[in-house]
């Protein structure tokens, strides 16, 4: 079942100052699943917060169709249906964990008995026994970031739209949030990430979208875009140049030493070629190494490739 589904999706604004036209994006389609957690990537200024703000139903799209659980996103019953956790999410200092759940428990028309059995639930979720009656400035960033997490949830949503949600925390919170993630999906829940932290990104989605001015530029699994890069480095025990012909030294980046050589391959059918030539000269292969791209080297590569450039 697809939760969001959006086709030819276009958003253009006017600037204030000269009156013109600024295209945030740029008539792109995208789908996410249920019980998935799809991550959303851009640099600043990409298009992130505006497809965010068009999912709320905030702000309208200049053209092309936009279905949140099937419906429009200003449909009162879809946001009922969704949790937003935002970048910078101003949490009052002075409230208890407890009674800033109640709190937006309540703003979000939740009835007292649900919160009751609720919030104690959530609590135990987002790994904060024991510091739901302390206040919440002596929380620190992960704890703040759980916190809100939990209040994303308290109305029980379908679907979550973070924002950076790991964004200044330290690797064990960052873990942590991870963790809860995860265990979100299985329940089928359905979470929307926005983030610049793409190792994160990479641990815990299962599809990804990556942007550059307003335009989609690629979209997949995680594991088809990280397998567009892989290589293969073979470490031999001897130096192989005088055994491979010129074309094959000038074809691939094969370093030599007296100790032995390593020769870089592009995909299974140069390593196979490779270990049959290495054996038929009597070559001991020493090791093979499986490297893949990185969703941050695909991103970069992909950005770059598009025109754009990354800082």
């Amino acid at each position: 079942m697809s939760i969001v589904e959006v086709q030819n999706l276009t958003k253009v604004y006017k600037t204030a100052f000269k009156g013109n036209l600024v295209t945030a994006l740029d008539n792109f389609d995208l789908t996410v699943n249920e019980a998935t957690i799809f991550g959303l990537l851009g640099k600043n200024g990409a298009g992130k917060t505006t497809f965010v703000k068009v999912l709320l139903g905030i702000i309208f799209p200049t053209q092309g169709s936009v279905k949140v659980l099937s419906r429009n996103p200003r449909d009162y019953t879809v946001r009922r249906k969704i949790g937003y956790l935002p970048e910078n999410h101003k949490i009052p200092p002075f409230l208890t964990g407890e009674s800033f759940l109640h709190y937006f428990g309540k703003m979000a028309g939740v009835d007292d008995p649900t919160l009751k059995k609720r919030i104690p639930e959530l609590i135990d979720l987002v790994r904060l026994t024991r510091w739901e009656k302390k206040k919440i400035k002596t929380y620190s960033k992960g704890m703040m970031q759980r916190i809100g997490l939990a209040q994303a949830l308290i109305h029980d949503p379908e679907l979550l739209l973070l924002d950076e949600p790991t964004d200044g925390i330290d690797p064990v919170g960052r873990k942590e949030i991870r963790d809860i993630l995860v265990d979100l999906k299985s329940k089928k829940k359905t979470i929307f990430i926005n983030s610049h932290i793409l190792s994160e990104v990479e641990l815990i989605t299962d599809r990804v979208a990556i942007i550059d001015k307003g335009k989609l530029l690629q979209e997949g699994r995680v594991e088809d875009l990280t397998r567009q890069g892989n290589d293969y480095l073979i470490k031999s025990d001897k130096n192989i140049i005088s055994a491979v012909s010129t074309d094959i030294v000038n074809q691939f980046g094969i370093m030599s030493s007296p100790e032995g050589s390593i020769i870089k391959v592009n995909n299974d059918d140069e390593l196979n070629r490779f270990i049959d030539l290495l054996r038929s000269n009597n070559v001991m292969i020493r090791e093979i190494i499986h490297r893949k791209q990185t969703l941050e080297e695909i991103f970069i590569n992909t950005v770059a490739n598009s025109g754009g450039e990354t800082k």
